[in-house]
């Protein structure tokens, strides 16, 4: 059983007791949480998809986390200018206990 299930705008294809880092959900370590926009559910063969698609995916946090420094530099040859800017996106550990 897997769903594609809408967390913060991006599609994710999830199963049970499986892990992933979505962009950044509020709550703590321990809290859990559900989405109900699923866009596609298949329950062993039998597809569901669109507004047909009824329940939810329950999670659990794992743990708030950032992603990997990334480096935006800009540069003009020959007249000095350069412009070095740097962030770290926010994500969260999530474990999806169920699929309802």
């Amino acid at each position: 059983m897997f769903a594609i299930v809408k967390i913060a705008g991006q599609q994710f294809k999830v199963q049970k007791d499986q892990t992933l880092f979505v962009p950044r959900v509020d709550g703590k370590a321990g809290d859990k949480v559900e989405f109900s926009e699923i866009l596609l559910l298949d329950d062993s063969g039998k597809l569901s998809v669109g507004s047909a698609v009824k329940g939810a995916v329950k999670a659990e946090i794992l743990d708030q986390v950032q992603g990997d420094k990334v480096i935006a530099f800009k540069m003009k040859r020959r007249k000095g200018f350069r412009k070095k800017h740097g962030h770290r996106t926010h994500y969260t550990k999530i474990k999806v206990t169920a699929i309802a």
